[in-house]
C-alpha cells in the first residue's frame, strides 16, 4: 500500500495507519484525507483485521488542518465542500465496522484533535498535548470539535478549552475523559496494539454492531434508543456467531468467531 501523505499497514491484528508529512508536522490535508479513507476501506475488507490504530508517530500526532488548503478557499461553496469533506473522513472512521484506536504522542492540535475525538478510543502518552485553537485565528472548529468535544468531556469543559484556545497537557485531557488512557512517553502505540490483540479474542460482528448502537443511541431520546438496542440485540442473535460465544461458554472452551 503506497501512499504520499501516510503510511498502512498490517502488525498482526491491528491495522496501523501513520500520518507522514513531518515538514508539515502531519498538517491533514485533502490529499491526507483521500488517502486515510482509502486505507480504512483496505482495512474493512482484510478478515483478518481486528482493530485499526491512528498514529502520528513519536513526535507529535498532528498540528490540525493544513491551513494552505484552508486559506486558498475563496467562496461559501468552497468551504461547505472543504468542511464536507473533514466531515466525511472523521464519519469514515466513526462508522467504521472495526474499533479504532487513536495512538497520540506530542501535540495534537485543533483539526488533528478533532479527527481524534471521531475515533473511538484514544491512548495519548505523557508530554502529549491536546487543543482545538480556532479562536485564535478568527474560526470555529469546523471538523467536529464543537460536538464531539462537548459529548465526550461535557459542555462546559468543551467551551473552556475552546473559547481559551490553549493546550492541555495529557493528564488533565486523561482526568476529564478527552484521552482514555495515559501511558508513559513512547507506549502509545504499545498500548494501542495490545488494546487490539485483546480484540482478537472478541466476536468480530458485536463489535461492529456495539459501535453503531452506541453512536445511533446517543441522537435518540432513552426510549427510542433502548427500542433500537432490542432491535441489533434482535438481529445479531440470529448470527452464527452467537451461537458459536454460548456454546463455547457452556461447553468451557475458547469461542472461534468467524464474523457471520
Amino acid at each position: 500500500m503506497a501512499y504520499e501523505t501516510i503510511t498502512a499497514a498490517k502488525d498482526g491484528a491491528a491495522f496501523i495507519i501513520t500520518f507522514n508529512r513531518p515538514k508539515r508536522r502531519n498538517a491533514i490535508s485533502t490529499v491526507v484525507m483521500d488517502e486515510m479513507m482509502d486505507a480504512a476501506a483496505v482495512a474493512e475488507a482484510d478478515a483478518d483485521v481486528r482493530g485499526i490504530i491512528i498514529t502520528g508517530g513519536t513526535e507529535y500526532f498532528s498540528a490540525g488542518a493544513d491551513l494552505n488548503d484552508a486559506q486558498a478557499l475563496s467562496s461559501p461553496a468552497e468551504t461547505l465542500a472543504y468542511l464536507n469533506r473533514w466531515h466525511r473522513l472523521c464519519r469514515t472512521f466513526e462508522d467504521h465496522p472495526l474499533a479504532v484506536i487513536a495512538a497520540i504522542e506530542g501535540f495534537c492540535m485543533t483539526g488533528g484533535c478533532e479527527f481524534a475525538l471521531a475515533c473511538d478510543m484514544r491512548v495519548g502518552a505523557k508530554g502529549s498535548s491536546y487543543a482545538i485553537t480556532s479562536a485564535r485565528i478568527g474560526t470555529v472548529a469546523g471538523a467536529g470539535g464543537t460536538q464531539r468535544l462537548p459529548r465526550i468531556v461535557g459542555p462546559s469543559k468543551a467551551l473552556e478549552i475552546m473559547l481559551a484556545a490553549e493546550p492541555i497537557e495529557a493528564e488533565e485531557a486523561h482526568r476529564i475523559g478527552l484521552i482514555n488512557t495515559l501511558v508513559e512517553k513512547g507506549g502509545a502505540l504499545d498500548a494501542a496494539k495490545a488494546m487490539v490483540k485483546l480484540y482478537e479474542s472478541r466476536a468480530p460482528l458485536s463489535h461492529a454492531f456495539i459501535k453503531r448502537t452506541v453512536y445511533k443511541g446517543m441522537q435518540m431520546d432513552l426510549n427510542s434508543a433502548l427500542d433500537y438496542e432490542s432491535f441489533i440485540v434482535s438481529t445479531i442473535y440470529e448470527t452464527a456467531d452467537r451461537r458459536e460465544g454460548i456454546g463455547a461458554f457452556l461447553e468451557k472452551r475458547t469461542a472461534k468467531f468467524q464474523g457471520k
